[in-house]
């Protein structure tokens, strides 16, 4: 396992979850992932990708919702859990994310790789 690999499995540990408003995507928009993440990811079709990107919505989205969700990557994990990525519809956790892990998130989001989902 590689070492951004662990950094990644350490912060998916620490991302509050939360309930979603039901059959609300609405930060299911374009979003980047690393290459670790990238490769957990199935392989989406330049047309589907383009069409998602036209629709500015996500390759991974399906019509029940993202079909990746356990490995979504960690900026769509972020989404409702700081204030800088809030909710649209005011969802969230309990407890807000660590802002300490949240500033890790963001150095290793801006020092690795970023490719379009």
């Amino acid at each position: 396992m590689t070492g951004n690999s662990r950094k990644i499995r350490f912060f998916r540990r620490h991302i509050p979850a939360f309930e979603c408003q039901p059959g609300c995507h609405d930060c299911c928009g374009p979003v980047t992932a690393s290459s670790e993440e990238m490769a957990r990811l199935p392989v989406v079709g330049d047309a589907a990708h383009e069409a998602a990107l036209a629709d500015l919505s996500c390759p991974h989205l399906g019509e029940k919702g993202c079909r990746v969700y356990a490995e979504r990557p960690l900026i769509c994990r972020l989404f409702g859990t700081t204030p800088r990525l809030a909710c649209p519809n005011g969802m969230r956790p309990e407890t807000m994310i660590d802002p300490r892990i949240e500033r890790r998130i963001r150095l290793f989001l801006a020092e690795t790789r970023q490719v379009l989902v």
